[in-house]
């Protein structure tokens, strides 16, 4: 539930937000998941990490629609449709034909080009990538994509919302070659190389875990990184 987790974050952080999906069980199960979710409302009070009217005040700037056109009548639109790369194209040259001309068009695209989705638009300048980590509402990674089109003022724009929402922004340049930007590629490469130690009898997963968090000071190792990222973390 990336993108109610995304919604719920912009809303804390005082923005207004709408929350759309094409699916009305989608919308309930994320309007449920704001609320009564592991990392909802209701369990932030709990753990004091918001006011109780804090809470119901961001809720209130939630909305939660199927309509395309009243997510697309926004400031910013941040994307978070499967990763599919022919429904995200689809989808951009849809909000890019709703949108008004200001309008910022951001996806939290774990890898796939940003100038793939500038090409459908009519504002390339205005696209740009958005990639959050799960959980959004926790997580203050904010890797942010640039393309040569992407101009300066939306790439201000976009890294001072992810600043009001509590992220670290780091701008990285788009590489369209390469499936993952920075953070993915990198992550995989570790991944690979730890499977092929195991796989060569070198060492067990276990070991290889105990090794990188002794040597670097990592919370977690690589295998244990995979089944946090799969089966959620602890």
């Amino acid at each position: 539930m990336m993108g109610s987790g995304i919604a719920q974050t912009l809303a804390t952080a005082g923005h207004p937000t709408v929350c759309t999906d094409v699916s009305e069980e989608a919308l309930s199960l994320a309007q449920e998941q704001v609320r009564k979710g592991r990392y909802g409302f209701e369990r932030a009070v709990e753990r004091g990490k918001l006011e109780k009217e804090a809470a119901e005040a961001a809720y209130g700037r939630l909305r939660f629609t199927n309509s395309l056109e009243e997510a697309a009548n926004c400031d910013l639109v941040v994307e978070c449709v499967p990763e599919r790369l022919d429904l995200k194209l689809r989808l951009f040259r849809d909000i890019d034909a709703l949108a008004p001309d200001g309008t910022i068009l951001a996806s939290n695209s774990s890898g796939f080009p940003i100038a793939a989705l500038q090409a459908v638009t009519d504002r390339p300048d205005q696209v740009i990538g958005w990639h959050w980590a799960s959980p959004p509402v926790i997580m203050r990674f904010a890797e942010i994509v640039v393309t040569e089109q992407t101009s300066p003022e939306t790439i201000t724009s976009v890294e001072s919302i992810a600043r009001s929402c509590g992220k670290n922004p780091v701008v990285v340049k788009d590489a369209p070659m390469s499936w993952g930007y920075v953070s993915n590629r990198v992550y995989f490469a570790m991944i690979r190389e730890a499977q092929q130690v195991v796989e060569e009898g070198v060492a067990t997963p276990d070991q290889v875990n105990q090794l990188m968090v002794d040597c670097f000071n990592w919370p977690v190792g690589p295998f244990a990184m995979v089944r946090g990222a799969s089966e959620g973390w602890q």
